[in-house]
């Protein structure tokens, strides 16, 4: 007998199955009620877990109950356990509008549909077509945590952005540093995105406050962050401009003149 969607599962996937962990043999709805249930407060540090996905071995009929191997269809009541099925992540679901597919690159599921992603060998994940000729390559991009909010971003099951500079984050921080007038990458401090309009402004700022004499000939040494340059600059008690790509995203080096040259 066929279910109507959504009659079982949890919160984070609709199927028709439960899972025995290897790792603790308890049985969870998916392993992120799993790892939710195993890395919380409540449990000691040193019991604190998450599921090897690929190890699982069982599965338990929601319909019948009947423990068997992992496969897409109940062997005793037949029932098909999850729309979209995929045997080496041992993972189903019934909602197949998230247009899920495995990336043997990935090693692992992901959605949006496999015709709308190209696998990146050094970055070692999946990124949108869109960045397929413009994107800044950083081995094992994904690979890490998030900057700001320090979840593993590879398998985290929120969206991911691609900044300027190659380096990720999830969009939600991206947009709470961005509420907070922070527009620059948490790793390398690269502008993460069009800041002219905002240099422009500084122009204009850094003109109309002429320095007083005792500082007109102070020269400071800047590394810009969004070229990666070092020069040697008139010192301003606001900013730094970057004189090869005007950027204001500069810092000052402790190295430097500290007048100008006479002639």
């Amino acid at each position: 007998m066929e279910l109507g969607e959504g009659q079982h599962g949890c919160s984070h996937y609709r199927r028709r199955c439960q899972i025995r962990a290897p790792c603790c043999g308890e049985v969870f709805d998916c392993r992120h009620c799993h790892n939710e249930a195993k890395n919380s407060l409540e449990v000691d540090v040193s019991n604190r877990h998450e599921i090897p996905r690929h190890d699982v071995e069982k599965v338990i009929c929601s319909l019948c109950n009947t423990e068997q191997d992992v496969q897409q269809y109940c062997k005793k009541c037949g029932v098909c356990m999850g729309k979209y099925f995929c045997a080496k992540c041992k993972f189903f679901d019934d909602n197949s509008s998230k247009k899920q597919y495995h990336c043997d690159g990935c090693g692992i599921c992901r959605t949006g549909g496999q015709e709308n992603f190209f696998h990146c060998n050094r970055c070692g994940c999946c990124y949108s077509n869109s960045l397929m000729d413009s994107h800044q390559c950083v081995e094992r991009a994904m690979h890490h945590n998030c900057p700001v909010c320090f979840e593993y971003l590879f398998d985290s099951t929120k969206d991911i952005s691609v900044m300027p500079c190659g380096h990720t984050i999830h969009l939600e921080c991206l947009q709470q540093m961005r509420l907070h007038s922070q527009f620059s990458c948490p790793v390398c401090s690269r502008s993460v995105c069009d800041m002219s309009s905002v240099w422009e402004k500084l122009d204009e700022e850094v003109a109309s406050i002429p320095m007083p004499e005792i500082y007109q000939n102070k020269m400071v040494r800047i590394l810009c962050n969004d070229c990666g340059i070092k020069s040697d600059v008139h010192y301003h008690v606001l900013a730094h401009k970057c004189p090869r790509c005007s950027s204001y995203n500069t810092r000052q080096t402790r190295d430097g003149p500290t007048t100008c040259a006479r002639t």
